[in-house]
């Protein structure tokens, strides 16, 4: 927690109104009273009006938007770098040695040169193998495999009966920077976590970051194949399968049941409709809103589109 006067000093906003206590950061959507959020892009506005957020960063231009229940703002040229500026403050340690002794459950079997923090809880008749690494507080299921030197950080959450590989990273940071007008990165620490439902299993040499804020989401019964990425704050849908090599940028969405294709990848910030089929090898570049649909090639098209134009081109190559 730390005082927003205080907060908008260290990150070089000028603020000299009330101060409140600030607990965390969120998103506009998501935020409450003891929280602060920020805005960048006008296709905002409509949740701006709405948000509990007790203090926004705002630009001037949306100064007018800001609803009377929120009148705390933080007026920057740059919200986007000042939110990650503050973004710091609000960073958990890697590691933590105050907390309860971690909690293992019974029948559990676990390996040789295996580190379990504290406040950690492993649920009944799991395996963890050697040389695996589990944070702070993290939460295992009942009967969960992590196979040899598995990481899980801090906070994360793996469910009932999952099957994590060798090598695999849950929780790691996703790849977030803000720039300044000179070129250079601002880290934007993530505050969030990582959350597997039940059943889920994982290849080996994945990695899967954590939220920003709130949480990446695997859901129930899906299997995701080795050498997989997956960006910070995506949802991945009940019983999608995802081969070798898939890449998913910040913020994609996939519904219930879609399979996606070795090497195939999207853009950050879509939606991909239930039921949708990525052959290998395809870019998604923006959202797919009807479910059960065939895609391939990049940019990416119709699949059997895509064939033909594939026939065409082998027919002119021949000539």
């Amino acid at each position: 927690m730390i005082a927003l006067d205080v907060l908008a000093q260290n990150i070089g906003i000028e603020y000299d109104g009330v101060s409140i206590p600030i607990t965390a950061m969120n998103t506009l959507k998501e935020a409450q009273y003891s929280e602060l959020s920020f805005i960048v892009d006008k296709k905002h506005l409509e949740t701006l009006k709405e948000t509990q957020a007790g203090a926004v960063i705002v630009t001037e231009a949306f100064v007018d938007a800001v609803p009377s229940g929120c009148k705390i703002l933080l007026v920057a040229s740059n919200p986007y770098l000042y939110m990650a500026k503050a973004s710091k403050y609000f960073a958990k340690l890697p590691l933590e040695s105050d907390g309860s002794v971690a909690e293992i459950g019974q029948n559990s079997v676990v390996g040789d040169n295996v580190f379990i923090a504290n406040g950690a809880r492993i649920g009944n008749h799991c395996i963890i193998m050697p040389g695996c690494y589990i944070g702070t507080d993290v939460t295992i299921g009942d009967t969960t495999i992590l196979h040899p030197n598995v990481v899980v950080y801090r906070d994360c959450s793996i469910g009932r009966a999952c099957i994590i590989h060798a090598n695999t990273t849950i929780g790691c940071d996703g790849f977030g920077f803000a720039h300044t007008s000179t070129g250079e990165h601002v880290k934007i620490y993530q505050n969030g976590n990582v959350v597997i439902e039940d059943d889920v299993e994982i290849g080996s040499n994945c990695t899967i970051d954590r939220a920003v804020f709130g949480s990446t989401c695997i859901k129930h019964g899906a299997k995701l194949d080795n050498l997989i990425q997956v960006g910070h704050n995506c949802v991945i849908g009940e019983y999608s399968l995802l081969a070798a090599q898939v890449g998913l940028s910040g913020s994609t969405e996939l519904g219930r049941n879609v399979v996606m294709g070795g090497q195939s990848a999207t853009a950050g910030h879509l939606k991909i409709a239930p039921f949708t089929t990525l052959a290998a090898r395809t870019g998604v570049t923006k959202s797919i809103e009807q479910s059960g649909q065939t895609f391939a090639g990049f940019p990416f098209m119709d699949h059997r589109q895509w064939l033909k134009l594939q026939g065409k081109l082998g027919r002119l190559l021949k000539k």
